[in-house]
Order: structure tokens, then C-alpha cells, then sequence
């Protein structure tokens, strides 16, 4: 498998000679075949579907429809309007010996991104590494296999008619042999990040041998407050939970104050055909039509619970305090804190980001939705008339 990561290596340099305009225009032709061959993308899908279980939680982030296709090309189109990452000043200055001295941002190189059943990763993977500056390789899951052959084939086929050496996006096995020679690519994977749940998560932080951004597994709580609107909440709580189930920023876990408990048939009302409750059960990313419940005296057991069960994922207040929610804000420790809104914004695009990458749960380098500027690093240019260190 050396010599697929030998091409995105030398696709990697090679990129650095295109200009912003350059990725742009082929960005936007990327998105005009995916809308130009939807057919032929979701006929690929379709097979993969096939192979699933229509209750696996994964079938809805395997699933493509020609309305999520088309969200796909707008998102490219999206990133490529948005300004480049690249050749950003964050520092300069000036040594009192004459040196010059600036800090540029600069692509990463080769990223590896390791995904599961999730189609549209390889899309928006490739429209962010491309905009700034970065080859990819792409380990997606045998449930999507299908579905990622076709859309690495139609990028394939742009790059091709435009010049650009295929390298640029490599398409790994399926297997998970690929997976352990992807971890242990030193020297040709500069950054690796895994997408998917806590089974792969924890797999690829202790087997790699590569620099890797974790992005975490959610586990994502909402606390009703004593002071919450009651129909503010009925609305925040149902978007959270019932939006789209499979995803991360999805609700697993509601708070209610006891004071509010009453309530608590009328706030769950907008759900309760669709929804299955659970009291007990925490510290559960559900990905699924479930919801675990828990009552609390305080906004302090509130906090203490998220603190225990909390992956630093999302989590949501709902209150008219502004003392409350502030107090919330500043002591859950996780990547995004919201305030009467519900988790479900938490994505690169809501965020104005075009798309993203991945949803960082750490706290060494980017947190939160991470799209162009996180994956860029940055050298220093150092300039100078002879000067000598003594």
C-alpha cells in the first residue's frame, strides 16, 4: 500500500503550486458532476444500502437522496466562495537585530481521514483538503464501499480532464489491514482523523503511530431549567432528538429541573410517537430513536452529571436566566456550549465553515467543528541581511 500513499505524497507537493482560483474552479466542477451524475452516485448507494439492516443506526448516514447530494455540491460550491486558508500572516515582527520575522499558514500535507458508513465524508473531506493546500487518503467502511468508489471516480475523472494528478484523493481498501498501514504511515500521513464511534475512536488513539486529531463520539446532554420556556424547549429538545438520530450532535440525554417536572409530559409531547424514553441509563451515545431522562434538584447536579457523563461533545441550556445560562457556559467543558438552541447546529456548515472535517473533542490544537483553517499548520519565514548569532 506504499506506493497509494507515495502518490498522495507527491500530490501533496505538487499542490502547493495551484492558486486559490485554481482549487476554486475545480471545486465547482466537482460540484456540477456530483449534480450531473446523481444517478449513477445513488445507483452506488443503493447497493451499499442493500447490504444493511434498515434498523442499523448507521443506515441514515449511509443513505443518499438526490436532496443530500445536492446539499453535498452546494457545501463544496460553498467552500470554494470562502477565502483560502493559505499564506495567512498570524505573526510578524521585527528583531532588534534587523530580522524579519513572519508566521504563514501552510498546508498540512497528506491527511487521513478513517470514516464508516458515511458517504458524504469523501466528499467534504476532499473540498476542504483540496481548498487548502492538502492531499487526502480516504479509509472509508466496507458498508460504504460503493458509495465511495463512485464519488472518488467522479473527482477522479475532474482532476484528470483539468491536469491535476489523481493523488490528490486516494481511495484506501475497505479492510481492516488498510486501517493499521494508514496508522502506521510515517513519513507519508502527516495527520490522521478518525470519524466515527468510540469502538474506532479508541482504535486509532492507541494503534497509531501518526499524528492523530481525535474527534469524538457524542454524548450530548440538555438541561430544561427551572426558569426554561416551556414551548422554547418543546421545540429546542425535538430538533435535538429527532432531526437526524445517527448523528453525534443528536440528543442522548435530557436534564429537567424538579421544579419543572410537571412539564415534563408536555415538553416531551412533540416526540413522544417517535421516542423511546429511558430513566437511568446515561453516559450513551443512542444513534438512535431513544432518550435517556433524568430529573435534578439543581443546576449544580445538572453540572455535576454532564461533567460525569459528558463526552465534551455539545451541550444545551434552556433557560430565560442569564446568570444560569452564563454560570453553564462557563463550566461544561466540552468543544460547543449552547444556549436556548439546540445541539443540532453543531456542524462546519451551520457553523459558516462550508463543511468540515470533523467535530474535535480535545483540547490540544482545534476543538469543534473543524474545517479549513484548522487543518493548516504554519512554518516561519525568517529574512535577514547577514546577521550573525553571537
Amino acid at each position: 500500500m506504499n506506493t497509494l500513499f507515495e502518490q498522495a505524497k507527491t500530490a501533496s507537493r505538487s499542490l502547493l503550486a495551484l492558486s486559490d482560483e485554481q482549487r476554486n474552479s475545480i471545486l465547482l466542477k466537482v460540484a456540477e458532476s456530483v449534480d450531473e451524475n446523481k444517478e449513477i452516485l445513488l445507483s452506488a448507494n443503493r447497493q451499499d444500502l442493500a447490504k444493511m439492516d434498515k434498523d442499523n443506526p448507521l443506515y441514515d448516514r449511509l443513505l443518499l437522496t438526490a436532496d443530500r447530494l445536492h446539499a453535498i455540491a452546494e457545501d463544496m460550491r460553498h467552500v470554494a466562495s470562502l477565502p483560502s486558508p493559505l499564506g495567512l500572516v498570524s505573526k510578524q515582527r521585527t528583531l532588534p537585530n534587523g530580522i524579519r520575522l513572519h508566521r504563514v499558514s501552510v498546508p498540512f500535507g497528506v491527511i487521513g481521514i478513517i470514516y464508516e458508513a458515511r458517504p458524504n465524508v469523501t466528499y467534504d473531506v476532499f473540498s476542504l483538503c483540496f481548498k487548502s493546500g492538502n492531499a487526502c487518503v480516504l479509509k472509508g467502511g466496507r458498508d460504504a464501499e460503493c458509495s465511495n468508489k463512485s464519488a472518488v471516480e467522479i473527482i477522479h475523472n475532474v482532476l484528470r480532464r483539468e491536469g491535476i494528478y489523481t493523488g490528490a484523493v486516494v481511495l484506501m481498501p475497505s479492510s481492516h489491514e488498510a486501517t493499521e498501514e494508514m496508522l502506521n504511515a510515517v513519513g507519508y500521513i502527516d495527520l490522521c482523523i478518525p470519524r466515527g464511534g468510540r469502538k474506532l475512536i479508541d482504535f486509532v488513539h492507541d494503534n497509531a503511530r501518526v499524528p492523530v486529531i481525535e474527534t469524538g463520539a457524542g454524548v450530548v446532554h440538555t438541561y430544561f431549567d427551572k426558569d426554561g420556556d416551556l414551548s422554547l424547549g418543546q421545540a429546542v429538545i425535538n430538533n435535538a432528538k429527532t432531526r437526524r438520530v445517527s448523528v453525534c450532535n443528536a440528543l442522548d440525554c435530557l436534564l429537567v429541573h424538579k421544579d419543572r417536572e410537571k412539564d415534563l409530559e408536555q415538553l416531551l409531547a412533540p416526540m413522544k410517537d417517535s421516542v423511546a424514553f429511558h430513566f437511568g441509563e446515561y453516559g450513551r451515545e443512542w444513534m438512535s430513536y431513544d432518550l435517556s431522562i433524568r430529573i435534578v434538584a439543581s443546576l449544580d447536579e445538572a453540572l455535576e452529571h454532564i461533567r460525569r457523563y459528558s463526552s465534551g461533545h455539545s451541550e444545551c441550556i434552556i433557560t430565560q436566566n442569564e446568570a444560569a445560562a452564563r454560570r453553564f457556559q462557563k463550566e461544561v467543558d466540552a468543544a460547543c456550549v449552547y444556549w436556548n438552541v439546540p445541539t443540532s447546529f453543531t456542524d462546519g456548515a451551520q457553523f459558516g465553515m462550508g463543511a468540515e472535517i470533523g467535530i474535535s473533542t480535545q483540547k490540544l490544537g482545534p476543538r469543534g467543528p473543524m474545517a479549513l483553517e484548522e487543518i493548516t499548520t504554519y512554518k516561519w519565514i525568517v529574512e535577514g541581511n547577514g546577521q550573525i548569532r553571537p
